[in-house]
């Protein structure tokens, strides 16, 4: 069983996934849902029963002082869908304060230019959340 990632955002959300063995993670695609989390929660279903996930770490955007933002009540909303219509799936948090920061200091190394940047750094930070989720599992 395979652990899914997400990095939940207003327009787009970002998906990494692990290995069969929950070992290695990478990232996976970047839903464009533009506000509609049914587009979302349509294509989570899917990558469920695919990838035969059985829990779902999703970032919580908490301030860099810790405390709670507007973009966390909109997150545990939802988080509260997710858990409503995949009651059999594991749902965790992680703090992903910096996972964006992060992903764009990657791009930068990489090299990648400004238009695949907005297409790719949703991914990436999903991919740092689960990673960080499987860091601290050890």
């Amino acid at each position: 069983m395979r652990i899914l990632g997400i990095d939940y955002g207003d327009a787009r959300v970002g998906i990494a996934i692990t290995d069969p063995l929950r070992i290695t993670s990478q990232g996976l695609e970047t839903i464009h849902h533009s506000g509609n989390d049914k587009i979302v929660l349509k294509r989570i279903e899917e990558l469920l029963h695919e990838y035969e996930v059985d829990t779902i770490v999703v970032g919580m955007p908490f301030n860099m002082n810790g405390t709670s933002s507007e973009r966390v009540e909109v997150t545990q909303k939802f988080i509260h869908k997710l858990k409503c219509r995949f009651n059999t799936v594991k749902i965790e948090t992680i703090d992903e304060r910096l996972t964006t920061v992060s992903a764009h200091k990657t791009m930068n190394m990489l090299d990648i230019n400004k238009k695949e940047k907005r297409n790719i750094v949703d991914t990436i930070s999903a991919e740092y959340i689960l990673e960080t989720y499987m860091n601290r599992s050890l």
